[in-house]
C-alpha cells in the first residue's frame, strides 16, 4: 500500500503539472488584442472570461493600431503618438514588439526620426510588416524576423493613415486623411500608381475578399466611396444613415460592416446590391471592426464608452460587451 506522504506527492506533483499545463494552454490559446490609447498599453482579452486580462505597457506615448504575428506569438505595436490624425502633438518614431506570452515588450523598430507610425499589416505573400509613416507620406518595409526597415512605398500623400492590402499581395490602398484621397501602391515596384480623389477628408479603408471593392468612408456627407479595383474609380457612393468611419467586409464576402460614432451603430451593407439592408446597436463611439476566423462574430472597438461589443453574424445582436481600457481603438486577433 502506498504511503501517506507519498501519496500527497504523488497528488502535488499531479497538481503541479495540470497547473503547468492549463497555463501552457492559455499561453496558446486565441486572444483579442486591443490597443488602450488612454492607457499607452496592449490590453489582452480573453475571449473565454470575456475580460482584458493584462496590459501590457508600451514604454511612453501610446500606439494606436496592432497586428498579430502569423504564429499568435508576438504583437507589434507602431507608436504613434499622443494627437490625431493632422493635429498638433508628439511625433513617433518607433514601432514596439510585445511577447504575447511573457506580457512585455521584447523588440524595437527605430525609423531613425519622427514619422507617426500608424497601422501595420503582414504582408499576405511576402510575410514582410507593412505599417504607414505619415510624416514621410509612405508605407515603410520591416522584416519582422530581424526587424530591420527593408523599403518604403511613397504614398505621394499627406497624412496617409490606413492601409489595406489586397490578398493576391500586388496591390496596397492608403486613406489619405486631411487631402481625402486614397493612393493606390504597386507593391512589387514599390511605387504609387496613382492618387484617386473622394473627397475632402475621408477615413480608414478596407478591401473585400475577392479584391474587387476597396471602401473608404467620406468624413463630410453621409456616404462611402465603393473603389473599383479594375478601374480604380469610385464606381458607387454607398447612401448611409450617418457619418462613417471604419468598414471591414465579412470573410465571406457577403457583407460589409460600417461603424457611424455619431449614431452608436454599425450599418450593415449588402454587397451584391450596395445598400445598406440593416443597423446594428452599439455601445458609444464604434470605430474599428474585427472579424473572428471562424467568420461567425465581429468586435467593435467603442472608443467612447471604453468598450468591446461582440457581435454574433448569424443574428445581427450584440451578444455581449467586453470593459476595456482608456480610448481603446484598434483591434487584432492573436492566434487561430
Amino acid at each position: 500500500m502506498m504511503g501517506r506522504d507519498v501519496l500527497r506527492g504523488v497528488v502535488g506533483l499531479v497538481l503541479v503539472l495540470s497547473a503547468g499545463a492549463a497555463c501552457a494552454q492559455a499561453n496558446q490559446a486565441p486572444h483579442l488584442l486591443v490597443v488602450q490609447k488612454g492607457d499607452a498599453s496592449l490590453g489582452i482579452v480573453d475571449l473565454m472570461a470575456g475580460k482584458v486580462v493584462a496590459a501590457v505597457p508600451e514604454g511612453g506615448i501610446t500606439g494606436h493600431e496592432v497586428i498579430a504575428s502569423k504564429d499568435g506569438k508576438l504583437a507589434y505595436v507602431p507608436i504613434y503618438g499622443n494627437s490625431g490624425v493632422g493635429k498638433p502633438g508628439t511625433d513617433g518614431h518607433e514601432l514596439v514588439v510585445i511577447d504575447l506570452a511573457s506580457q512585455r515588450v521584447v523588440g524595437h523598430v527605430d525609423f531613425g526620426h519622427p514619422v507617426r507610425p500608424h497601422m501595420p499589416l503582414i504582408g499576405p505573400r511576402d510575410g514582410l510588416l507593412y505599417v504607414t509613416t505619415e510624416l514621410e507620406k509612405s508605407v515603410t518595409l520591416i522584416d519582422p524576423k530581424t526587424l530591420k526597415i527593408v523599403g518604403s512605398i511613397p504614398t505621394s500623400q499627406e497624412q496617409s493613415h490606413m492601409l489595406a492590402l489586397s490578398h493576391d499581395g500586388r496591390r496596397g490602398y492608403t486613406a489619405n486623411v486631411g487631402p481625402g484621397t486614397v493612393s493606390v501602391l504597386d507593391i512589387k515596384a514599390r511605387k504609387t500608381l496613382l492618387v484617386i480623389p473622394i473627397s475632402g477628408n475621408t477615413q480608414r479603408i478596407s478591401i473585400t475578399p475577392n479584391d474587387k471593392w476597396v471602401f473608404t468612408a467620406d468624413q463630410t456627407k453621409p456616404q462611402l466611396a465603393a473603389i473599383d479595383t479594375a478601374t480604380n474609380k469610385v464606381e458607387k457612393w454607398v447612401p448611409l444613415e450617418g457619418v462613417a468611419y471604419g468598414t471591414t467586409p465579412t470573410l465571406d464576402g457577403r457583407w460589409l460592416m460600417v461603424t457611424m460614432p455619431g449614431k452608436s451603430k454599425v450599418a450593415v451593407v449588402d454587397l451584391k446590391t450596395m445598400q445598406v439592408v440593416r443597423s446594428v446597436d452599439t455601445p458609444a463611439d464604434p470605430q474599428e471592426i474585427l472579424m473572428r476566423p471562424d467568420g461567425k462574430v465581429a468586435y467593435v472597438s467603442c472608443v467612447g464608452s471604453h468598450k468591446i461589443a461582440e457581435v454574433d453574424l448569424g443574428t445581427w445582436t450584440v451578444t455581449r460587451t467586453i470593459e476595456d481600457g482608456a480610448n481603446s481603438d484598434g483591434l487584432a486577433w492573436a492566434g487561430k
